[in-house]
């Protein structure tokens, strides 16, 4: 009938059942591209931009930390994971944009991708948020799953 695993043999959304599955290791990667603007790139200093709110990038790994933890609490059928691990690293990939990556881990029946791509995605809307008074064109672009492994099936973009 249907090839999603959200859906079930009556066409009814609901979480996968997990329980059969055996605890593994689990990593995912993700990333999103935030194009501050030159203005904004023109302000970095020691891999930071200083703001009114605070340290910015400092701010958004926090912000993104949190947002991987709650992402269960976002996403209707995720199951909440115990993380293990999450680490962020924000850096310059030209002179207008900067990469926002999240590396999640944990050991347990299911994946890790969608608290690395939320745990990504609040850390670029933290940026924005911290730099929308510079510049309110700030975009935030080519949010994807970098790779994942653990669980039956590993991926590497």
């Amino acid at each position: 009938m249907s090839n999603f695993t959200h859906i079930d043999g009556e066409n009814q959304p609901g979480m996968v059942d997990v329980s059969n599955k055996n605890m593994t290791q689990r990593e995912a990667v993700a990333e999103c591209i935030v194009e501050l603007g030159i203005e904004l790139m023109q302000k970095l200093d020691s891999n930071d931009i200083s703001a009114k709110k605070g340290p910015v990038f400092q701010t958004a790994i926090i912000a993104g930390t949190m947002g991987a933890k709650k992402t269960s609490d976002l996403i209707p059928f995720c199951h909440p994971l115990p993380l293990e691990k999450c680490k962020f690293k924000i850096e310059p990939i030209s002179n207008t944009a900067v990469r926002v990556r999240c590396t999640c881990l944990t050991n347990a029946r299911t994946g890790v991708e969608m608290e690395a791509l939320t745990g990504a995605n609040v850390a670029a809307l933290t940026i924005y948020d911290m730099c929308k008074a510079v510049n309110k064109a700030i975009i935030i672009s080519e949010i994807k799953l970098i790779s994942k492994t653990g669980g039956k099936s590993d991926f590497n973009q």
